[in-house]
């Protein structure tokens, strides 16, 4: 009878622990067409400490938010907007993606417009030049660990779970347990915001770099400008919106036509970069000794 009744507990606090962790949940994506940082407010809760230009708040359990956008830039007027869906017309739970585009009427004005509709994936990975979010969790939650010991020993089993916190032991005895067995499985998940380091230049070190149909289309974006100036400007917004590796900066600084402005790019670059102790690449880029000197006392002085 014991051991009945205590079996039945053990796969009653399975069911409910299975059930708890695969209960349906949506995400959301906003993200800055024109690259302006902004913080991104759920049902009265900030999700971000440090301003974004794009970000994903993963974990949502409820089909409708109330959302506040609220630009760095306070001269570009605050946005809200009651009920932001993250499911489909049937009730759906979907990753949903929201872009902020500029109002051509008025520059101090940003909308906020539908972009994409998505099923939900298991075990996503967002670009690394998105802020992700938990929802619900503190800002500097760094993870959890997950621990399941099970031993046999003798005439009996005993089990210890512990779940995300949630601690049960369960003895079942049987008469023809004989043989003696002991288990040990740890899991542990890393919050995605211990990824998300505002120090440059370590902000992007070993992180992915921008992926290679995106920066083909950033790269024409730069060579499409018609002075360096401008090109300078275009890249460096790129720049501080991604990761580069050095090949990628490398091809940026060649679509500039002064070997000033290829220097003023590197130096700038090198905080985006995902292999700093690769950047000697860049030395090969410049045509006159000086400017190699520069860049190496440069990033000679950031380490």
């Amino acid at each position: 009878m014991k051991r009945k009744i205590t079996l039945n507990l053990f796969f009653l606090f399975m069911t409910m622990t299975s059930f708890a962790q695969y209960a349906p949940v949506g995400h959301l994506t906003v993200f800055s067409e024109s690259g302006d940082k902004f913080f991104l407010v759920l049902n009265g809760e900030q999700q971000n400490d440090v301003a974004q230009t794009n970000i994903r708040v993963e974990d949502l359990n409820q089909p409708y938010y109330s959302a506040k956008i609220i630009f760095s830039d306070n001269t570009i007027l605050e946005i809200s907007k009651n009920y932001l869906p993250v499911t489909d017309g049937d009730g759906v739970y979907k990753d949903v993606t929201y872009k902020l585009k500029s109002d051509k009427n008025n520059r101090s004005k940003k909308k906020l417009t539908f972009f994409s509709m998505i099923p939900v994936e298991q075990g996503f990975i967002a670009p690394s030049n998105v802020y992700v979010v938990h929802y619900g969790q503190p800002e500097r939650n760094v993870g959890y660990t997950q621990t399941s010991t099970t031993t046999t020993v003798g005439t009996g089993v005993n089990a210890n779970v512990n779940v995300g916190g949630i601690s049960m032991n369960v003895n079942i005895n049987d008469p023809y347990g004989t043989s003696v067995t002991q288990t040990t499985t740890t899991h542990t998940t890393t919050d995605n915001h211990s990824q998300h380091i505002e120090e440059a230049p370590r902000g992007c070190v070993s992180r992915y770099a921008m992926g290679s149909n995106d920066f083909s289309s950033a790269l024409s974006t730069v060579k499409n400008q018609g002075f360096d100036d401008t090109r300078l400007k275009t890249a460096k917004q790129i720049a501080s919106a991604n990761c580069l590796n050095t090949n990628q900066i490398t091809q940026i600084c060649q679509s500039f036509g002064f070997e000033e402005t290829k220097l003023d790019f590197a130096k700038f670059a090198y905080d985006f970069c995902v292999e700093p102790k690769n950047y000697f690449k860049l030395n090969n880029i410049f045509g006159f000794s000086s400017n190699v000197d520069d860049l190496t006392d440069y990033v000679r002085s950031r380490n």
